[in-house]
Formats: structure tokens, C-alpha cells, sequence
């Protein structure tokens, strides 16, 4: 990881650019709610979905509904749920399941049993996909990881197992980060742009190797193996560079 090199200056103006939220924008919180959204933050995505013409996407595993409770006024492309749901620039939406799944239903007596039986476990149900938290207890790591090991082995087709940062989910299949991208790129205001995209776990690797493939810029931020070619060390880092391009912008600076 150390060997990745920091990205290089961003040129909003050339780019569609696609950011993770928990771990890449902001910090975790130890419930999925209990994050901070800074008014800054805010004002910078609309800096540069101004700059980039409105080819600025955040693509997240959070239902489209709770980003956009989380980054308003700003109503701004979307994917949510790995890809299953997605707002165009236009403002259309395409969601590839319907809310709720009835095989979901024995993912959700064992997740909330290991969350009754285990303190510091939290469920979170987002309608086409259940999520089990242990953000507030790390420590339960190798338990939790049994339980998706031993679920994983017996999932439908029509389901996936996705692991991120102290979370293990369950959800529909037939979409990830990638294909989001994918489907964005070859969208107006995003085609004929240079992807770019920003993002922190296991969940963002199929959206690194799209643009990698695309021949954009691929950041990971923190620590862990990744196909990404590019590394920023926490959010901080991320919220500077992209600052630092606005402020390129407006200072004039096209290098």
C-alpha cells in the first residue's frame, strides 16, 4: 500500500467523478446514523459538481433515500445500495429489485440473533439488503465472520454476500460500484469524460477496477490491498485534494 503513490492534481473540468462516502468523505460513526456531514463538505461537492458540469456522483452501499437525507439540499447523482438503485444527472431512477426480499427473511433471524446474543451488534435492514454492524465492537470480528462464512455457503444465486469496513451485508445481486460506474459513464453528463474515482474498502473494488479498465484514476483511501493505483492516507486528505482543485480552478491554474 505505502508503494501507491498520492493522486495526481484533479482537473474537475475534464473528469466525472465518482466518491464513497463513509471512509472517503467522511468519518465512520458507530452506528450507520451517527455520522457528521459538514455544511464544508457540502459547499465543496457542489464546487465541483458546478465545475465538472454536474458529472459528479456519489456511489455508496447506503439506500439513496438516507444519502440524500444526509448530503442535503444537494439533490446529486446517485448509486445507492452497491449499484442496485441509481439516480441519473437527469433525475431519473433505476433500481434493479424491488424493496424487500422474502429470502432475506432467515438472513434476518440470524443477523438479529447474533445481535441479541452478541452486545455491540447492530442490524440494519435497507429493504433489498440487511447489514450487520460491528463497528462498536471490533472485537467481535471472528464471530461475525463465522456467521457470514457459514451463510455465505448457502445463499441463492439471487443473493451476495458483500464485506466492508466492520460490516458484513447481504443483498440482491445483478449490481455492484462497478457497473454503477459503468452504467454513469456512458450517460450524459458523465461520457467522454476521465473517471475518477474515490472510495476505502473491499466494496469499492469492482468500481476501481471499471475505471481502471476505462483508463481513469483509482484512489484508495487508507490501508488494505486494492486494485487501485492511486492512495490517499483518511478523509482529510481526500476533502484537500479535491479543494485543492476548486482552488486551482479559481485561481486559474490549468496544469
Amino acid at each position: 500500500m505505502s508503494a501507491l503513490p498520492a493522486p495526481a492534481p484533479l482537473d474537475p473540468r475534464a473528469s466525472a467523478i465518482f466518491l464513497d462516502l463513509d471512509g472517503t468523505l467522511i468519518g465512520f460513526g458507530d452506528t450507520p446514523m451517527a455520522v457528521d456531514v459538514p455544511g464544508a463538505l457540502l459547499e465543496l461537492l457542489d464546487a465541483l459538481g458546478t465545475l465538472c458540469d454536474g458529472a459528479l456522483a456519489v456511489v455508496s452501499g447506503r439506500r439513496m433515500a438516507t444519502l440524500d437525507e444526509l448530503l442535503a439540499p444537494l439533490a446529486l447523482p446517485l448509486a445507492g445500495l452497491h449499484g442496485l438503485e441509481r439516480r441519473r444527472a437527469d433525475g431519473t431512477v433505476h433500481r434493479l429489485v424491488e424493496e424487500g426480499d422474502a429470502l432475506l427473511g432467515e438472513v434476518r433471524e440470524r443477523f438479529e440473533s447474533a445481535a441479541a446474543r452478541l452486545p455491540g451488534l447492530l442490524v440494519e435492514d435497507k429493504g433489498a439488503a440487511l447489514a450487520l454492524h460491528y463497528r462498536a465492537a471490533p472485537h467481535r470480528a471472528p464471530e461475525v465472520e463465522a456467521l457470514a462464512g457459514e451463510l455465505e455457503r448457502a445463499l441463492p444465486a439471487r443473493l451476495v454476500m458483500q464485506r466492508g469496513h466492520m460490516v458484513v451485508e447481504i443483498r440482491a445481486a445483478g449490481a455492484d460500484k462497478g457497473s454503477a460506474i459503468d452504467a454513469f459513464m456512458r450517460e450524459p453528463p458523465f461520457r467522454g469524460r476521465r473517471a475518477v474515482f474515490v472510495g476505502d474498502d473491499g466494496t469499492d473494488e469492482h468500481g476501481f477496477a471499471v475505471v481502471n479498465a476505462l483508463g481513469g484514476l483509482s484512489v484508495k483511501v487508507g490501508d488494505g490491498e486494492t486494485a487501485a493505483r492511486a492512495h490517499l492516507p483518511d478523509p482529510r486528505a481526500v476533502l484537500r485534494w479535491l479543494d485543492e482543485a476548486v482552488a486551482r480552478h479559481h485561481a486559474g491554474i490549468t496544469g
